[in-house]
């Protein structure tokens, strides 16, 4: 039988990633700005992750307009909720496995 931990999706192994994935798995939709000072990170370090979850189709971008404001506001997929359920799922089994 396989390890609880070999369960784990290794894109959410970052805590920046992970901290994304829990704001969004919560709220409908946040913006950058928001996730930024949620998270305490840099726009620099905020983007890079964005981009990765953007890549592996966890997340969804939308960019407008607030005013004459640039507004880009992130949400999580279908299948992002999926894949972060099943992460937190495999991290449960790992720590009451440990005990």
């Amino acid at each position: 039988m396989k390890s609880a931990i070999t369960l784990l999706k290794p894109v959410f192994e970052s805590r920046i990633r992970l901290g994304i994935m829990s704001v969004l798995a919560v709220r409908d939709s946040a913006d950058f700005n928001t996730l930024k000072t949620v998270l305490e990170v840099t726009d620099g370090n905020l983007a890079s992750h964005m981009a990765v979850l953007e890549r592996s189709r966890l997340v969804r971008v939308k960019k407008g307009f607030l005013g004459r404001k640039p507004l880009t506001t992130y949400a999580i997929t279908d299948a992002g909720r999926k894949a972060f359920e099943e992460h937190l799922k495999a991290l449960e089994k790992v720590i009451r496995g440990t005990r």
